[in-house]
């Protein structure tokens, strides 16, 4: 056994390509041995701007040996009349490199045919890593590839350099013109190269100690964070970290060597969300902030280099990060003149959606369903959700977010409050884009989350409208994403509100003048398959089975809450004993129904007469189901579905001896009917739970 590395020199790969490219090549080269059946222990990957690393530990110097049996042409074709192998035995045995004497018949279902077993594997590992190489290096996709000189090959980057070694032997292989050596090359400035590497187990150390390059990116964030908050406590400060920024900044550098920046005092006096903007944004810089969180007039900036003038280097980012501070205090002052009325009148010059109006129409339309919303879950805030929604979209047309685009709804917030108004308003404007997707926060305040489901709502209804639903990938206005946000705020807030009723909303304030590609109730149709759909994504991916989830939206979606509470309740059901029978016994009931029922034509009501019942058994069901019908009201009104379970529980006995006792499908077609109606009256109960029916057992 050897240790293998393999290293491609790149040119400078942009920073958002780097995590992403470490991943997938331990994926690609992990399975290509797996392949080749080359056992060894570990497969580990790096990435930096300029270099993707793999470094197998104990690859094994030749390939399992493995013996299998194959399978060639049927018997009957293997010798001609005379009794000598027909080309079909000969061909057979020459594909597999077996002798004649090797071959065997082997019994089939579909009749005798000719097999050997042969053994496979047992070759030398360094004779078929050149193919390994090749293949994953060639695997590897980029959203963009370009070509380079005259050489008909396609990369992320122009490759630079190929480093290959099994244990003290240089792995052959060419890739672009480009032959595979022992060389690598060590950081641009601090320890160029070219640098030879004895073995792969020198590797790390020739990286470390001659390249200065941290190879690792968790190492190299690692570094900057703990860097950074050792200069900010000399500031008596902390930083103000960012996880996606910290990982964008620690596959920008091969050696980040972490500073402190600064900047005039005088700038404090804007938004601390307009200064961090300017220095995470267009810096890739980090703030420093007090414990009270009001930022210093500092921040870290993270170099690929020690420079030889810390100073001058240190001059250089406050200058550029002073340009744009100054941007952004021009932009402050120059908005701060101007009211929202002018901003809203602007408004209906912004285009939101063809056929859909202006975005002047979105807010009109955003003011009428925050309050109708407010309505339905806090109508003392009917209000300030009506002034919310008009307000929602004004700062689009501020010069700072047209500068700044990533502060659209906070800058609302901020420059409504500077107008005096309401705080409740204010937060809503702030929190409106939230959540910005699965992982993103919900709004903190009901207001926030009023002005959010009713912007999310009317982008839905308008592009269902026009026809423009989300297939496959493409999702073109991020539909899945307002419909899961919808979701995910009515269940953190225990909305008790009909998700298809707000849609329904959002629909009657469009203008009549808009040309539907959709009617109505089609589109209310579609829309709600889609909600389903995402409800459905969201429960199974917090871990509730498939089957239960499918069952609790078979009962009804359009109350989220209770739905929640549904499928919560049913995967309990679900773990209790002798839930399977139960299935089999309440699916029994609801298909007798749809058979004789719907299927038939037959109008079932669910209304049954006592005094026809003449079996014991259908009296006693008949009795139990009245016993528990105010119980199960009052624990309906309570969302108390666990207990709701319960009583199926408790009627499972009766409806098991009623199917083992009873003729529904008898002769007399009023007590058919009346056995029917009894069934029906159990199986309303149990569709207001769960569709058994798609209770897969």
């Amino acid at each position: 056994m050897a240790d293998f590395i393999l290293e491609i020199g790149i040119e400078e790969m942009p920073a958002r390509f780097v995590p992403r490219l470490g991943l997938d090549i331990k994926d690609i080269f992990s399975s290509l041995l797996e392949e080749k059946m080359i056992d060894n222990a570990s497969v580990e990957t790096y990435a930096t701007p300029r270099r993707l690393t793999v470094f197998v530990k104990d690859m094994a110097a030749v390939q399992r040996k493995v013996e299998e049996e194959v399978s060639g042409p049927p018997a009957r074709i293997a010798y001609d009349a005379d009794g000598n192998p027909t080309k079909a035995l000969t061909g057979f045995v020459k594909s597999q490199g077996i002798a004649l004497e090797d071959v065997y018949t082997l019994e089939t279902d579909k009749g005798d045919y000719l097999a050997a077993k042969k053994t496979v594997g047992g070759g030398e590992t360094i004779d078929i890593l050149p193919e390994i190489c090749v293949t994953a290096i060639k695997k590897l996709s980029f959203p963009k590839k370009m070509k380079w000189g005259n050489l008909d090959f396609a990369f992320g980057r122009p490759l630079r350099w190929l480093l290959c070694l099994f244990g003290t032997d240089v792995v052959e292989f060419e890739m672009a013109g480009m032959p595979s050596g022992r060389q690598t090359y060590g950081h641009r400035v601090m320890g160029a190269g070219p640098w030879e590497v004895a073995s792969a187990d020198d590797y790390f150390d020739v990286i470390k100690e001659k390249s200065s390059v941290i190879i690792s990116p968790e190492a190299r964030g690692e570094h900057v964070r703990k860097e950074g908050d050792k200069l900010a406590s000399e500031l008596k400060g902390s930083v103000v970290w960012k996880d996606s920024l910290l990982e964008e900044v620690s596959n920008l550098v091969e050696l980040p060597v972490p500073i402190i920046g600064n900047f005039d005092e005088s700038f404090l006096e804007l938004p601390k969300e307009v200064l961090l903007t300017s220095m995470e944004s267009h810096q890739k810089c980090f703030g420093i902030q007090k414990e009270d969180g009001e930022l210093l007039p500092h921040f870290l900036c993270t170099l690929n280099l020690v420079p030889t003038d810390v100073e001058l280097v240190r001059k250089g980012w406050e200058k550029v990060l002073r340009a744009r501070l100054e941007d952004g205090r021009f932009f402050w002052k120059n908005d701060l003149k101007t009211d929202f009325d002018t901003w809203l009148d602007k408004l209906d010059n912004v285009v939101f959606l063809g056929p859909l109006g202006s975005m002047g129409d979105k807010s009109r339309r955003m003011e009428r369903l925050a309050a109708l919303i407010a309505g339905k879950t806090d109508a003392s805030l009917q209000t300030e959700m009506a002034r919310a929604g008009r307000l929602a979209k004004a700062d689009l047309v501020s010069e700072m977010v047209n500068e700044f685009d990533k502060l659209q709804g906070k800058m609302g917030g901020i420059y409504a409050s500077k107008c005096g108004e309401d705080d409740v308003v204010c937060k809503a404007l702030y929190e409106q884009y939230l959540p910005a997707g699965p992982e993103s926060p919900v709004p903190s305040t009901l207001g926030g989350v009023i002005v959010s489901m009713s912007d999310k709502a009317d982008t839905l209804v308008g592009c269902f409208g026009l026809n423009k639903i989300p297939t496959g990938a493409n999702d073109t206005y991020a539909l899945r994403r307002a419909a899961l946000g919808i979701v995910r705020m009515i269940i953190q807030y225990d909305l008790r509100v009909d998700i298809l009723e707000i849609m329904d909303m959002a629909f009657e304030g469009y203008s009549k003048d808009i040309k539907w590609k959709l009617e109505k109730s089609e589109l209310l149709e579609k829309l709600g398959e889609f909600i389903s759909n995402r409800l459905r994504a969201y429960f199974t991916g917090k871990g509730y089975e498939t089957r239960v989830v499918d069952a609790a939206l078979g009962a009804g979606y359009r109350d989220v809450t209770a739905l929640k509470a549904r499928v919560e309740a049913l995967a309990e059901f679900a773990k209790a004993d002798g839930f399977e029978q139960a299935v089999l016994t309440f699916k029994r009931a609801a298909n007798i129904i749809k058979k004789q029922g719907s299927e038939q034509g037959v109008s079932l009501t669910g209304g049954f007469e006592v005094d026809k019942l003449e079996e014991a058994q259908e009296k006693e069901l008949a009795t139990k189901l009245d016993e528990t019908a105010a119980r199960f009201e009052e624990l309906w009104e309570n969302d108390e579905f666990s207990k709701l379970f319960a009583i199926l529980g408790e009627l499972r006995p009766y409806v098991d001896d009623f199917f083992d006792n009873v003729m529904v499908i008898c002769e007399d077609k009023g007590l058919r009917m009346n056995r029917l109606n009894l069934l029906k009256a159990l199986v309303d109960r149990l569709s207001r739970l769960a569709d058994f029916g798609a209770l897969q057992v």
